[in-house]
């Protein structure tokens, strides 16, 4: 599971004894709330159905997919469709390859999904395994999934752009400067990404 409320909180605090910003920070736009999803095959599938798609838009998909191979869309019982039925759900082409990758490598145990690596990249690299989840992907599912607490997806626009908006810079940093900057927030990186979501979707803005 992910972080917790109390957890995020926790961390946060302790961020703001490193960088009083996030202090600042905080009192304009209050805690997040957790992002918490399941772990598991079931999440990833999910996150594959809804990528480039609006929210509703993939929750129309899901549905369908869920009403032809039953509540959680088993991986064998999707390897089994054909692709006929699988479009009439709304799976593209693609994202059928990338949902059947995902699938195989879990019935073949290739995706130990419930043992997965405890070093993060280690983790990072087994996600990738799958078409279709890329760095991104699989550091949202360690992040939100997982609980993993030191995951930073340094290349995510609106964490770049949050950094930024933290820390009063003159332009939104690249990946790698958001890397360099957020080296001090070790080991507490996790809960400092769920922060610049939240103060992005806020619209803050350091005066």
């Amino acid at each position: 599971m992910g972080i917790s409320a109390t957890g995020l909180k926790s961390a946060l605090d302790a961020l703001a004894l490193i960088e009083p910003r996030f202090a600042d920070a905080i009192t304009a736009t209050g805690y997040p709330d957790a992002r918490i999803r399941d772990p598991g095959y079931t999440t990833l599938l999910s996150t594959i159905v809804g990528q480039q798609v609006s929210v509703a838009a993939a929750a129309s998909v899901w549905n369908k997919l869920e009403t032809l191979l039953g509540e959680g869309c088993a991986p064998d019982k999707l390897i089994e469709q054909d692709f006929d039925a699988l479009r009439a759900c709304g799976l593209s082409r693609q994202k059928q390859g990338y949902a059947r990758s995902l699938a195989e490598l879990v019935v073949s145990g290739e995706l130990p999904l419930d043992a997965l690596p405890l070093d993060d990249e280690e983790a990072i690299t087994y996600l990738t395994k799958v078409k279709g989840i890329g760095r991104w992907s699989a550091e949202i599912y360690l992040l939100f999934a997982e609980g993993r607490v030191d995951i930073w997806p340094a290349g995510d626009l609106a964490v770049q752009e949050g950094v930024g908006r933290l820390l009063k810079l003159d332009a939104r940093p690249s990946e790698k400067e958001v890397r360099l900057i957020a080296e001090k927030w070790r080991p507490h990186r996790g809960a400092a990404a769920i922060f610049t979501w939240h103060i992005y979707a806020k619209g803050f803005q350091v005066i």
